[in-house]
């Protein structure tokens, strides 16, 4: 008989006989005999498989999984996979990991873009089973084996069999062979997704789009790889922004390039004084042939002037008395920008007009788009629009401009961006940093999570620039270019720029979204942005996230890190102090597997070191040296 257990407030309550129904009902037979091989933690997966991992082409996608069945077979197992548009499924071995008995593992490379998908499959070897014990009796010295022989003989099929046969021959047979039901999602994207170097530009400062192809070869000799342009398109006249986003503009006033839509069209239109159709097609001509991206901003609000407005009054947010609401971001208000109202009944219509202005610039041989706050913006939305487009067109890129709370940063990745914006900006001391990248790179963020270090924004210059000078601009980038695979700075980065619109204020003072600078290419910072560039393309390890391991200094001002892919091994340390030197150490921990001595070449300058196991003594000063960069010569 079942016992007693006490009830809230101490009442006694009875606990029936059975949890449910009669006897009889919790005795039922199951109607087929269960499977006794269990599959458990199948690795990696994201919510269960509700969204799809992440990898670049030709990546291996390391898988594991547990198996368990009762009693002493052997067991076998393969990962099944199967690629994009195909129909027939792929295996490959599973090996058990030594350490863990239960634990296997096996991998496949992904070798197509798009969306694939991978299992497992777990069997028990009879041959292999049979085997082992034979072995086991052999060893404990038993020489009567022949019904173990005559066993195997019938599992083999032959008509007998030695010991000496028995172990010799091959395994694989395939008895109560179980396959996952859970299948996993793989979404496979192109190298820019996850590795690149981005520059921001205006066009309008840089001679428009003709300006902007001139200076190509420049841009990919200094090594970038993407050239992200703010919007491009019309700009409306109705509450145009004056400079430092006054409220009234003057006559000469260009307006803001985020309020989107005018005479000349909305967001499938280029500004006219930007140039033609046609010079914005040698531009992204003339990149890709250079092997840069263009990237566009995909911003979903529209200026008073929007033709949408008059078209389809009903996709905007309007008051009770009718009126319509401008976009604010307390304190901020643009009053030259509406927001569009993703409640309206005519949602389809508007979701499909957002997807087709996608589709027509990747026409135009755009395939890198950053979203402009999509954290606005349902969720729904973007997993539709994403993978619509990545059906057709699987190199697209999208990038998030998402600085909002951590879980919807994760959400906006899961649902298919391919890289987000992150809080770098505002990382800038030791403890920050280390517990940030630790949370970017030791979860389960990397397997879907990819982010893109910008150090600066037209709309972000944090105070560490400004109070630091070039030291901290040197810190910032080589930190960027090295923590990251990914990462990007905006016109007037490489010549330190960091005057800001007051003490308090983030915004820069003369903000370029307001006004046109005379922009050209040049800045005291563009050797070492070349030089970063080579070093990220030369080591396989600079072009990686989850390998980021923190090293010891013994001063709080000094940061240090190595990333090793297989024989590839850099470390890095930069004093974070941009106003004064710093001595310390580097200690070399036994686990990295390094040597107990070994040379070092110094990336950023040509000195080769010896270093060794333990600890290292380092000094770096700004002005002279504001970090090592090491590369590991094994």
């Amino acid at each position: 008989m079942r016992g007693v257990l006490c009830g809230s407030g101490g009442k006694p309550t009875r606990i029936p006989p059975y949890p449910s129904g009669s006897r009889g009902d919790l005795l039922k037979l199951p109607a087929k005999r269960p499977d006794r091989i269990r599959i458990e933690r199948i690795w990696p997966q994201v919510d269960d498989g509700r969204y799809a991992v992440k990898r670049t082409l030709g990546e291996r996608v390391d898988v594991y999984a547990t198996f368990l069945r009762d009693g002493h077979e052997v067991l076998g197992g393969a990962v099944r996979y199967l690629s994009p548009g195909k129909r027939r499924w792929r295996e490959l071995p599973m090996r058990r990991i030594p350490e863990d008995l239960d634990r296997w593992h096996g991998s496949f490379v992904v070798d197509a873009l798009g969306r694939w998908q991978f299992g497992v499959v777990a069997w028990v070897d009879r041959v292999a089973s049979w085997q082992h014990e034979l072995e086991r009796k052999v060893a404990g010295g038993q020489s009567d084996l022949a019904s173990e022989l005559s066993e195997g003989a019938a599992l083999l099929g032959v008509a007998s069999l030695t010991v000496e046969e028995g172990l010799a021959a091959s395994a694989g047979d395939r008895s109560e062979q179980v396959v996952a039901e859970l299948q996993l999602p793989v979404l496979v994207d192109g190298e820019r997704a996850a590795y690149g170097s981005w520059y921001e530009l205006f066009p309008r400062s840089w001679g428009g789009f003709a300006g902007v192809q001139k200076l190509l070869p420049e841009f990919a000799k200094l090594g970038f790889d993407v050239l992200y342009l703010p919007p491009v398109h019309p700009i409306g006249l109705t509450h145009r922004k004056g400079r430092n986003n006054a409220a009234s503009a003057r006559r000469s006033d260009p307006g803001s390039p985020w309020a989107i839509g005018g005479e000349a069209g909305g967001h499938d239109a280029l500004h006219p004084d930007l140039g033609s159709a046609q010079e914005f097609a040698r531009l992204t001509a003339r990149a890709t042939e250079l092997g840069i991206a263009i990237a566009l901003d995909f911003a979903i609000q529209c200026s008073p002037d929007h033709p949408w407005l008059q078209e389809h009054p009903d996709w905007f947010h309007r008051r009770p008395d009718g009126t319509l609401k401008y976009a604010e971001n307390p304190p901020k208000r643009y009053q030259d920008i509406y927001n569009i109202n993703f409640d309206t009944e005519d949602w389809r219509a508007l979701w499909t007009a957002l997807r087709d202005v996608v589709l027509h610039w990747v026409s135009q041989g755009v395939k890198v788009f950053r979203v402009d706050n999509p954290h606005t913006k349902p969720v729904p939305f973007w997993e539709w629009l994403i993978a619509d487009v990545q059906a057709a067109h699987p190199e697209t890129v999208f990038l998030a401009e998402a600085f909002t709370r951590p879980a919807m940063m994760a959400l906006l990745a899961k649902a298919g961006f391919s890289q987000s914006y992150t809080y770098f900006t505002w990382r800038n001391t030791k403890a920050e940093l280390t517990s940030y990248l630790t949370e970017l790179t030791r979860s389960e963020l990397p397997q879907y999570f990819r982010p893109n270090f910008f150090v600066n924004t037209p709309d972000i210059l944090h105070a560490y620039l400004v109070r630091g000078g070039p030291p901290a601009f040197e810190a910032r980038l080589v930190l960027a270019a090295t923590l990251s695979p990914s990462y990007g700075i905006y016109s007037g980065f490489e010549r330190c720029e960091n005057t800001p619109l007051s003490e308090s204020s983030e915004e820069y003072l003369n903000s370029e979204k307001y006004e046109i600078k005379k922009r050209s290419l040049g800045g005291p910072l563009l050797p070492l942005i070349s030089r970063l560039n080579a070093v990220r393309r030369a080591n396989p390890a600079l072009r990686q996230l989850d390998n980021l391991t923190f090293l010891e200094t013994e001063n709080e001002h000094l940061i240090a890190y190595v990333k090793r892919t297989g024989d590839n091994a850099v470390i890095a340390c930069v004093n974070l102090d941009p106003v004064a030197a710093h001595e310390g150490v580097v200690i070399i921990p036994p686990e990295l597997g390094l040597p107990a001595a070994f040379d070092v070449s110094d990336l950023l300058g040509d000195a080769t070191f010896t270093w060794r196991a333990g600890r290292n003594y380092v000094r770096l000063e700004p002005g002279l040296q504001q970090a090592h960069l090491l590369r590991v010569e094994l």
